[in-house]
């Protein structure tokens, strides 16, 4: 039999929110590749795990994936972690569990502390359907084009970003999506100094003037409620589903068109796209 890879979330700042199940399976697992070792030595030191560990990170992790791969096969189990929060959230883990999916080694995640949605559901903005984009890119090309395509987003919105391109990124937001845009800036999750503020871009753009930013930030942005949803009948959006794929979108490429012109999600609108075939 195979071994596991485990994805176990860590804490992002209060190392209260290590969960008993990550705890044991980091104990109980033959190696923990870890974002940064130094890091998670820390971790490991104050609960008094011994798991040996490698680092997996950006820079190595091709090398890490065939490394890993074989022990997988010969039935070690191996847990993978990030610097703070659930791994394969903005960092290379998600091509080890690919890897992993495609050679048919079985896949468990740990769940924990999650910046994202930890800023999104006290963010007072909804919750009902949103996206996440994580860190902006630094070239300003395409930074440009993703904000861009964000501008008539309807859901909600959550980027992270760090407190040295804050000003620049609110800067962005102020020229893409409007000085009156609703917007929560969730600074240092979990940690002593959480903190939490909620108004406008051109708001926090005034704030960030007189004072300088600190600590990691998680941003969720209202979407754009200028934009008006369609209202479809089902057999409506089954019609537009079958045009989209006559010109030759996947069924999935069109359900996603179109759950941004409608109040319904992309599965909800991919079901539809079965039925047709009934």
């Amino acid at each position: 039999m195979t071994g596991i890879l485990y994805l176990v979330a860590t804490p992002i700042g209060n190392l209260e929110d290590m969960t008993f199940r990550g705890l044991k399976v980091l104990e109980l697992a033959d190696l923990i590749g870890a974002e940064d070792t130094r890091h998670t030595g820390k971790l490991l030191h104050h609960f008094q795990v011994k798991t040996p560990m490698v680092s997996y990170h950006l820079h190595n992790y091709q090398s890490r994936i065939a490394e890993f791969i074989p022990r997988l096969r010969e039935g070690e189990n191996i847990a993978l972690v990030t610097d703070a929060g659930t791994p394969a959230i903005s960092d290379p883990g998600y091509n080890l569990v690919r890897a992993c999916v495609e050679g048919n080694i079985q896949v468990i995640p740990i769940p924990g502390a999650n910046a994202a949605i930890n800023g999104l559901i006290a963010s007072g903005l909804s919750t009902e359907r949103f996206v996440f984009e994580g860190f902006l890119a630094t070239k300003k090309k395409l930074r440009d084009a993703l904000l861009s395509e964000l501008k008539d987003e309807r859901r909600t919105i959550i980027f992270y970003e760090s407190p040295h391109r804050l000003r620049k990124t609110l800067g962005d937001f102020l020229r893409v999506f409007g000085a009156s845009r609703q917007i929560t800036l969730a600074r240092e999750l979990t940690k002593l100094h959480e903190d939490f503020w909620r108004g406008t871009v051109e708001g926090a753009i005034a704030l960030y003037q007189e004072k300088e930013p600190r600590g990691e930030y998680t941003i969720i942005v209202a979407g754009n409620s200028d934009q008006q949803w369609e209202q479809l009948s089902h057999e409506e959006i089954k019609k537009r589903l079958s045009a989209l794929v006559q010109e030759g979108m996947s069924k999935s490429e069109a359900s996603q068109q179109l759950a941004k012109l409608t109040n319904l999600s992309r599965r909800e609108i991919y079901r539809l796209s079965i039925d047709m075939d009934d």
